[in-house]
């Protein structure tokens, strides 16, 4: 590598990195992305081993509430870099997409691995150095008040590079394993930096047993359904301010308590409530196409020398792991009780006693806050540092929201540093 020629430095080789790399090398500025990891995009790949989810077919405010509070501070950058121009700049590639039937975007391949290849040949093509195995440590002394040292932890002991401008893009603080550790936090923060506290999003939960002090599923219970898919289900919360939220979907019973998709699209509020009063409710519908009334009906009737699971599955549709459920969570004179356990089945209470930890979590939500940065993503209190990706402070759902903003960032900051470059030199 001719760190001589660095102009600019991207620490972190996931997509916000890559992609504020691709917008300066295209304004031919020298660029060299540095990564703790063997090789860049490690994360990225893991999430594309079950079917790249690459964004969402969602446009204009749709697609911007999925950010939450932070919708204002990434509808600039959206609007300049949305699904549409994700999906353009894919093909771009030769990576042809498609929209699923959840309106998921997804590349024909359905894998992550022949559109990082082909990003990876371009950048190099284009210029772009690559430094792996260089942890990131800091800041050295700079002699020029006009550049900046960086010093990286590699194999062959401590290195430093001198350069103009730089680009964070160092990820959150889940999968370390993949290079996101959170560790940048207290490097930021004794700079001067405001950086929000990282928690888990997109994440499961543990549960509390219906016993007294219990913690977790029976052991009755895991051994028959550890795993299992629950499908075809809705579920609801109510966060600490009275806000009701509630999605529909399946999830998957874990050895603590419950994970998957449904899950995670509610994990905010659930997190965030458990944040303020130690406990969080989940309510599952276990038959989302049936009414109340036509439940307590059905299960009024006459159940003979049938047992509970017969009845269930015969007049409710109920079985498989939703009996167990059941089961697990109402006491005996509610199963005994057709209306009782028709309300059951329509508004089951889990409930939660803690996220997973922040490393088992798809994604991160706080960290650098907007309010520190310019609308370009340059930290006010250190010029010529942007930050770019899941470093930022936002969260999102799963369903390509979380790649789409990382992306879209990540050219922001590009553009910035190269609009502060020109400025610098004026």
């Amino acid at each position: 590598m001719d760190q001589a020629a660095t102009v600019v430095a991207v620490i972190g080789g996931g997509p916000a990195g890559l992609m504020a790399a691709e917008v300066l090398a295209a304004s031919g500025i020298a660029v060299t992305v540095f990564d703790a990891m063997p090789s860049v995009g490690r994360k990225f790949l893991l999430a594309g081993r079950g079917g790249l989810n690459l964004t969402h077919s969602e446009t204009g405010d749709d697609f911007l509430s999925r950010y939450g509070a932070r919708s204002s501070e990434l509808a600039p950058m959206i609007d300049a870099f949305g699904p549409s121009a994700l999906r353009d700049w894919a093909a771009t590639l030769g990576i042809e997409t498609f929209v699923g039937s959840s309106g998921r975007v997804f590349p024909r391949e359905m894998k992550a691995a022949p559109l990082l290849r082909a990003w990876l040949a371009r950048l190099r093509a284009n210029g772009v150095k690559f430094a792996v195995r260089h942890r990131w440590l800091g800041w050295g002394q700079s002699p020029d008040a006009s550049a900046q040292v960086l010093r990286f932890a590699t194999p062959d002991g401590e290195r430093s590079v001198t350069v103009s401008a730089i680009v964070l893009a160092l990820g959150g603080g889940s999968w370390a394993k993949l290079g996101s550790d959170g560790a940048w936090v207290e490097t930021l923060r004794a700079q001067g930096v405001s950086v929000a506290e990282l928690r888990p999003a997109n994440c499961g939960f543990d549960i509390s047993g219906n016993e007294e002090d219990a913690q977790g599923w029976s052991t009755h219970f895991l051994e028959r359904f550890g795993g299992a898919p629950v499908k075809s289900i809705a579920a609801r919360c109510t966060d600490s301010l009275g806000h009701t939220y509630a999605h529909s979907g399946e999830c998957m019973i874990n050895a603590t308590g419950i994970e998957g998709g449904l899950i995670y699209a509610l994990s905010a509020p659930l997190r965030d409530t458990l944040a303020a009063h130690g406990e969080a409710t989940l309510y599952l519908d276990l038959a989302p196409g049936r009414s109340l009334t036509r439940l307590t009906t059905d299960l009024a009737r006459p159940r003979g020398s049938r047992s509970l699971a017969s009845h269930l599955q015969g007049q409710a549709g109920i079985k498989g792991v939703k009996a167990g459920l059941l089961r697990e969570c109402l006491p005996a004179t509610a199963l005994a009780d057709p209306a009782q356990l028709a309300a059951g089945i329509k508004a089951l209470p889990l409930r939660l006693r803690a996220t997973r930890p922040l490393d088992e979590a798809i994604s991160t939500a706080g960290g650098v806050r907007f309010e520190d940065t310019a609308p370009d993503l340059m930290l006010q209190a250190m010029p010529g540092v942007f930050c770019a990706g899941e470093m930022l402070d936002w969260e999102a759902p799963t369903g390509g929201y979380l790649l789409t903003a990382c992306c879209a960032s990540g050219r922001t900051a590009g553009q910035g540093v190269i609009d502060w470059l020109a400025a610098c030199q004026r």
